[in-house]
């Protein structure tokens, strides 16, 4: 995994108020990177950066609204394809995940998830390669 991870992608935290939470980012310093819908999950959706920290939010009415409320730590890499198989020859695939496109960004995300001992979601996220469909 050293070979294709690039390091922290983004944090995602759910919100019932995407506009409140973009405005409480934006008051510590935050600007917006990215503001688009998942049209497949209808929900909002927003990447607010500062500096090299990048949180995305997602307006998806489930959020817990308590202490350890994030819901996935997405880490970025540069071969989508290396890391599933790393992850699926590793026997750590345990949602049973495979790779999915979302037109976020200017040609897209392609992304799997996988679940921690902790029950923290680990997203292996590639921006910018167009879905590939077989």
């Amino acid at each position: 995994m050293k070979d294709i991870a690039t390091g922290l992608q983004h944090i995602g935290i759910p919100t019932n108020d995407i506009a409140e939470t973009i405005a409480f980012y934006e008051k510590l310093g935050f600007t917006i990177a990215l503001r688009t819908e998942n049209k497949e999950a209808k929900e909002q959706v927003a990447f607010l950066l500062l500096g090299n920290l990048m949180i995305e939010t997602s307006e998806n009415r489930q959020a817990a609204m308590c202490s350890g409320a994030v819901d996935h730590i997405a880490i970025d890499v540069k071969d989508i394809e290396a890391a599933l198989s790393f992850v699926n020859e590793r026997n750590l695939n345990n949602l049973n995940d495979c790779i999915h496109f979302l037109p976020f960004w200017e040609n897209g995300v392609r992304f799997f998830k996988i679940e921690g001992p902790n029950k923290e979601i680990l997203e292996f996220s590639q921006i910018g390669l167009k879905p590939i469909f077989t």
